[in-house]
């Protein structure tokens, strides 16, 4: 069983700068198949915006998502763990902040993320859940 975040996250950063358009992050999010990228000004972490983010906080309000900036409507100063810590704590911080993902940084700098579907598929790989973070995603017109 993993031990540690760097042993169940999933490296790399998809990210945008601040002022990156709505438009921008998801079409970043639709071609690396995510719910979420980072926002980044260079190797500062700002926030993360995800695909809720940008369905409730712009589209729901009526906002154009090409000329809304990712700043404007991500989450700013996430909760992030380190790549060495404990898979525990990562488990209690999304459980004290009802969080999904959180982003790994290490000396101010991300790394990655790690998901409850990363921890669910370490720490139980037989759960519905892990089975659900495995399975191939739908395409576009509704086939795998």
């Amino acid at each position: 069983m993993a031990q540690y975040v760097r042993e169940v996250m999933t490296p790399g950063v998809a990210a945008v700068r601040p002022d990156a358009s709505l438009v921008e992050a998801a079409q970043l999010m639709r071609s690396q198949d995510i719910g979420d990228v980072l926002v980044a000004d260079g190797d500062r972490l700002i926030g993360v915006v995800t695909d809720r983010d940008i369905a409730l906080r712009a589209v729901a309000d009526g906002f154009d998502p090409l000329t809304v900036n990712a700043q404007s409507v991500c989450t700013p100063d996430p909760v992030c763990v380190g790549p060495d810590d404990e898979v525990s704590t990562a488990v209690g911080l999304m459980r004290r902040h009802a969080v999904r993902r959180l982003p790994v940084v290490e000396g101010g700098r991300p790394l990655g993320v790690v998901s409850i579907g990363d921890l669910a598929e370490a720490q139980d790989p037989h759960s519905v859940l892990a089975d659900i973070s495995r399975a191939a995603p739908e395409s576009p017109d509704g086939l795998r």
